[in-house]
Formats: C-alpha cells, sequence, structure tokens
C-alpha cells in the first residue's frame, strides 16, 4: 500500500516537473524578447526541474533523496543567478527591453551617472 501511494505521488511529481518545463519551453518561443524568454526558461525551467527531481527522490524510496535534495538546492541557487547574469549582459550589450509603464530601470540608472562606475565600465 505504501508502496503504490509512493509511485503515484512520485509519478504526479514528475509529471508536473515535465509539465512546467513544457511550459518554459513554449514561453522560450512564444515570448516577444530575450528577457521575457530569460524570465520563463528561469523559473519554469528550474521549478520544474525541481518537481522532477524530487519525484526522482520518491520514486527511490528515499535512496537518491540526498543526491537529489542536493541538485535542487545546486539549481535553485544557480538558476536565478545565471539568469541575472544572461539578462544583464544582453542588456550591456544593447538589446532593448519592451518596457511597460514602469520603464527601463536600468537605462535610467545608467542615464543618471555623473560618474563612471569604479569597475571602469
Amino acid at each position: 500500500m505504501t508502496q503504490t501511494l509512493l509511485g503515484i505521488l512520485a509519478s504526479g511529481l514528475i509529471l508536473a516537473g515535465a509539465l512546467l518545463c513544457l511550459i518554459g519551453a513554449i514561453g522560450l518561443v512564444r515570448l516577444p524578447d530575450c528577457y521575457s524568454r530569460i524570465h520563463s526558461a528561469s523559473k519554469a525551467g528550474s521549478l520544474g526541474a525541481a518537481l522532477v527531481l524530487v519525484g526522482v527522490a520518491a520514486a527511490s524510496s528515499g535512496e537518491m533523496a540526498l543526491e537529489a535534495v542536493f541538485a535542487v538546492l545546486v539549481l535553485l541557487a544557480t538558476a536565478p543567478l545565471a539568469a541575472h547574469a544572461v539578462s544583464r549582459s544582453a542588456h550591456r550589450a544593447g538589446h532593448k527591453p519592451r518596457t511597460g509603464p514602469l520603464g527601463d530601470a536600468l537605462a535610467d540608472d545608467k542615464a543618471g551617472r555623473s560618474t563612471p562606475p569604479a569597475g571602469g565600465e
């Protein structure tokens, strides 16, 4: 009984993770600019992969739980940092975002500087 319930839970987690990864992939194709695409890939992709890893830990009856938890922690720590680095480099390369009513805060920040940054931009 417990093994059947654990199998159903693992299957549900893996399916939910796969669906979130699919939504992220559709977002990569459908969204208008690179910033929206980065957001879609990093949020849906990392959450989907985390759910798949938790499902794998549940499917292995806890034998792979430590490895899966470590992989989830690494994934959740590095995905937002990588997305930020890629979007920052895209902005510096001149890719303009499609802005809404709030505008482009990075361009406003750069235009408002009176001295160059210490690192030499």
